[in-house]
């Protein structure tokens, strides 16, 4: 029986809101365990009674997720830029917008920080406080979501991306802007997984008007582990460091208290960050004990 292709929406439990090719949305479920979806995949589906089964998964880009040493928690597929939504209402968690920053680079992907609420108090010290990052290359963006989201908008035409941020940051407010349907498909999205309400625990797609382009909603979090990252990539994933991996003295330097460490000397020399490098070794050490036999 011939199949049709789809665009992976949204999950709830082993079922998925699949928007096929045509535009119509269907329930979908997935012939076998052997895999999890996450939005973005792209499917082949079969029409079956009530809805269809998804028979297919093609290759996949880029996966974007979180883990720690016990369980993965998949966010998005072919996913081709992150952006992390800041905002002055609340301390700005540096560490969780780093872990995201090196989530981004080992997938190869784009890494935009979406600085929201720029009418608001306290946002010249948001402003000090991602300047770091700006100057390590990474595309700054100030708005204000509520007024005006245009400063946003050429970074997310003809891209495929996930909006991730800690709760109270903006981010639907962002996505209505950007994407004016987005409360009609969630209604959409929700009736054909019949979960009756708006999933925001759990993250959705949304396609992008008069655009090839999607965002991925992602659900507000306060940590995102990366112990799914081997030691070298984490290292590479930091940008201010990443001339200097390979150059220690020791081939299996941690870049704590060894001699010749290149990227303990290159924070001597001020060219990068100690609390960056105390974060990269904090990272690798969780990568290491996620790896580890004896836990």
């Amino acid at each position: 029986m011939a199949t049709e292709r789809g665009l992976v929406l949204a999950s709830y439990r082993r079922h998925f809101a699949v928007e096929l090719d045509t535009g119509e949305v269907l329930e979908c479920v997935l012939r076998g365990r052997s895999l999890t979806l996450a939005c973005g995949d792209r499917v082949h589906v079969q029409r079956v009674a009530g809805g269809g089964a998804i028979e297919q998964v093609e290759p996949r880009t880029t996966l974007f997720f979180r883990s720690d040493a016990f369980r993965e928690k998949l966010i998005a597929a072919n996913v081709s830029q992150i952006i992390g939504v800041v905002a002055p209402d609340l301390t700005l968690d540096e560490e969780l917008l780093t872990r995201w920053s090196v989530a981004a680079e080992s997938q190869h992907c784009r890494f935009v920080i979406a600085a929201n609420k720029r009418d608001k108090a306290g946002f010249d010290r948001l402003r000090e406080r991602v300047a770091l990052f700006a100057s390590l290359g990474y595309a700054v963006v100030e708005l204000s979501a509520v007024e005006d989201v245009q400063p946003l908008v050429p970074y997310v035409t003809g891209q495929e991306s996930v909006l991730i941020g800690q709760s109270g940051m903006g981010k639907s407010t962002i996505l209505n802007a950007i994407v004016p349907e987005a409360q009609a498909r969630t209604a959409e999205v929700s009736e054909a997984l019949e979960t009756g309400r708006h999933t925001t625990t759990h993250a959705t797609l949304y396609t992008l008007p008069d655009d090839p382009g999607w965002i991925v909603d992602s659900p507000g979090m306060k940590a995102f582990g990366l112990a799914h990252l081997e030691p070298a990539v984490i290292e590479h994933a930091f940008p201010e460091f990443r001339p200097f991996v390979g150059e220690c003295r020791f081939r299996d330097c941690r870049h704590d208290r060894e001699p010749g460490c290149a990227l303990r000397q290159a924070v001597a020399r001020g060219e990068a960050a100690a609390h960056r490098l105390a974060l990269m070794r904090t990272l690798i050490a969780e990568s290491r004990a996620a790896r580890s036999p004896l836990r």
